[in-house]
């Protein structure tokens, strides 16, 4: 059980009515508040969620239709992002409870002060690491639409200007991170067919190989439902067609692929977390076909040569700098 979940659970009797648990953890907490629903927006949580809990969990980046009487967010890492779910979640909570849950060490005692337009927050719990925070909605906001909170940026490239639209929680949000930064300087011979942007984020990658290779297929594909709705707009901005999916990793990804590009991450929330990346590098010969390519940067510290090897075949370093590498491998 999630530290978290486990701290509600210690408030069990506040929690019986109709609660929508907010990026709520894939554990046993449904299974223990059988009025309360979920709204998640991690495709592998929903996923396991699913599995468990049938149509007790909605998936998306807008608060579901279903009414509640009170609700619940476990704190995400973005403050942005922890922004947009109380505001949507207050908007429809005049005079009713608002609860805020997270772990100390992802700053949950600073982020309660997001509580304070809304009313006076108070601490309800503190256990297992964690903090509980409640606050009755008196002063409920006008719900802010998800797209006005969008960043927009241009990076200039060779084929003309690429519009780069960002929303709140998705990976280096509004501005381009060194990694894809140096990867879209090294986009050139990708093989012609189908292409992936893996963990593709506010889909720069993507909309960049589009416009430069544009008779090839292109899939963007991650595992946030906002980086998710990120790449629909910034590829709709640049006038471009492509296929934009939400899947827990590589195994939610298309087979018979030319190229898989990716700047995979490595942090889930406050936590260091490889299996994404390691699970792409074992698995990526399934998804390629014969000569498909693999064309991945990642943080010079991070030894995944020998994994891409082990599972793809030689690996060159194609290109480096300022802390990273690019790594090319294809299958044989």
């Amino acid at each position: 059980m999630d530290p978290r979940s486990e701290v509600l659970l210690r408030q069990a009797e506040l929690f019986q009515g109709s609660v929508l648990l907010a990026g709520l953890p894939a554990d046993d907490l449904l299974g223990r508040l059988p009025d309360a629903h979920g709204w998640c927006w991690h495709a592998g949580d929903q996923a396991a969620l699913d599995a468990r809990f049938a149509e007790r969990s909605h998936f998306g980046v807008n608060a579901p239709e279903r009414g509640f009487d009170s609700a619940v967010v476990f704190l995400p890492k973005s403050k942005d992002l922890t922004d947009y779910i109380l505001n949507a979640l207050a908007s429809r909570l005049a005079g009713r409870e608002l609860y805020l849950v997270g772990e100390k060490r992802s700053g949950i005692e600073g982020a309660a002060k997001q509580l304070n337009p809304f009313g006076k927050p108070r601490k309800l719990d503190s256990a297992r690491h964690c903090q509980l925070w409640q606050v009755t909605v008196a002063n409920a906001p006008e719900a802010k639409s998800l797209e006005s909170l969008a960043q927009e940026y241009e990076l200039p490239l060779a084929e003309g200007p690429l519009k780069v639209i960002s929303l709140p929680g998705v990976f280096s949000h509004g501005r381009l991170d060194r990694g894809s930064a140096l990867l879209l300087e090294h986009l050139d011979k990708l093989p012609s067919g189908h292409l992936l942007d893996f963990g593709c984020g506010a889909g720069v990658l993507g909309a960049a190989v589009k416009r430069r290779y544009p008779h090839n297929q292109v899939t963007l594909l991650d595992v946030d439902a906002f980086a998710a709705a990120s790449s629909r707009l910034t590829l709709a901005a640049n006038g471009l067609d492509a296929e934009v999916m939400t899947g827990d990793g590589i195994d939610a990804a298309p087979m018979g692929l030319s190229a898989i590009l990716s700047n995979p991450p490595f942090h889930v929330g406050v936590h260091t977390d490889y299996f994404a990346t390691e699970n792409l590098l074992r698995k990526a010969a399934r998804h390629l076909k014969n000569g498909g390519e693999l064309r991945l940067v990642a943080n010079s510290f991070l030894k995944y040569q020998p994994l891409i090897e082990e599972h793809l075949g030689v690996c060159a370093i194609k290109a480096e700098g300022q802390g990273f590498r690019i790594y090319r491998a294809k299958r044989g």
